[in-house]
């Protein structure tokens, strides 16, 4: 079974979204059978990187809001992230351009280390507050993530991946998609956002079945 998923790593709703779909693929007794297949997606493209501003003051700016309301604002996401026992700080993290992130996580796609590379920007984008749009700190995330010296290298240093992180972008134009996270289930049933555990776990079963009585 294939499962493909869109993702922005500036994406707060993408990381605990991964977390869930990962529960549920624990629960999924043919999990072993399961292919992963993570795709680019930049929720804004043109933003401008400011490691200096965190996403809460960002946003403050951007929407004309106060820090109170933008605490209430993010409050939903944080808790979520806590009950997946993830640690979110909106205060923490850097406004920062996702493009060279998504050339990092096509490169570890090419050695299968896709979902090991998201799962690392993610974590230092949200909870460590680190600046997701910085060469050295993407080589660093790449090699804890298990990717090698000299692919880093080639890649932080050329355009390597860029055509095909514009491709995943239009792909999904394609097909639909207007927000992330975004999974499609063996290319026949879609779900849209951080759904419940449970959700991801009965469309698991639901394309299995399907499959198997083919």
């Amino acid at each position: 079974m294939k499962v493909n998923i869109w993702s922005d790593v500036r994406c707060p709703f993408c990381y605990i979204g991964k977390h869930k779909f990962e529960k549920a693929l624990e629960k999924f007794p043919h999990k072993e059978e399961v292919n992963v297949n993570w795709f680019s997606f930049q929720l804004d493209p043109n933003i401008k990187t400011d490691p200096e501003t965190s996403d809460a003051e960002h946003l403050a700016k951007s929407k004309g809001m106060s820090k109170e309301q933008v605490e209430q604002m993010l409050n939903g996401a944080v808790q979520m992230g806590k009950e997946m026992g993830l640690n979110l700080n909106f205060d923490k993290t850097k406004v920062a351009n996702s493009f060279h992130a998504h050339r990092l996580i096509q490169l570890g796609k090419t050695k299968g280390l896709d979902s090991e590379v998201e799962e690392a920007l993610f974590k230092s984008h949200f909870e460590e507050g680190k600046n997701i749009d910085d060469r050295m700190t993407l080589r660093e995330i790449g090699k804890s993530a298990g990717l090698k010296d000299e692919d880093l290298d080639r890649m932080l240093f050329t355009d390597e991946f860029a055509e095909k992180v514009e491709d995943d972008q239009v792909h999904a134009a394609e097909i639909g998609v207007r927000g992330v996270p975004f999974f499609v289930f063996d290319n026949k049933y879609a779900v849209s956002g951080a759904q419940p555990v449970e959700a991801f776990l009965e469309v698991l079963n639901k394309t299995w079945e399907e499959r198997k009585n083919k």
